[in-house]
């Protein structure tokens, strides 16, 4: 015995019989809305000035957080070393050497 699923679509404002499913997102939260063609045009246009003057984000949805630049490693064990402070020759450089150099520069 064979079934058949018949999927409708009522537009979420009126009633009426909805043509797609719109999704859209505001303050981090994703929404989904199925509308007529004309409601999803009045959706659009309604949004556009605020599409045009945003920023995408990115795909992971986490947004970019400008981090500050570590010294040169080469600098800080040159200095640690110059002012008899134990450093090894590779590998990581202890923080206590980083904020001793930051606060000697």
């Amino acid at each position: 015995m064979a079934q058949r699923v018949v999927v409708t679509l009522s537009d979420d404002l009126d009633g009426g019989e909805a043509a797609e499913t719109v999704t859209f997102g505001l303050d981090g939260k994703a929404y989904e809305i199925d509308l007529n063609p004309a409601n999803a045009k009045k959706l659009r246009k309604a949004l556009a000035p605020y599409v045009e003057a945003g920023r995408k984000q990115s795909k992971s949805g986490k947004t970019f957080r400008h981090t500050a630049v570590a010294p040169d490693p080469a600098a800080v064990r040159a200095w640690a070393r110059s002012h008899q402070m134990e450093v090894p020759p590779r590998g990581r450089i202890p923080k206590k050497v980083y904020e001793a150099f930051g606060a000697a520069v």
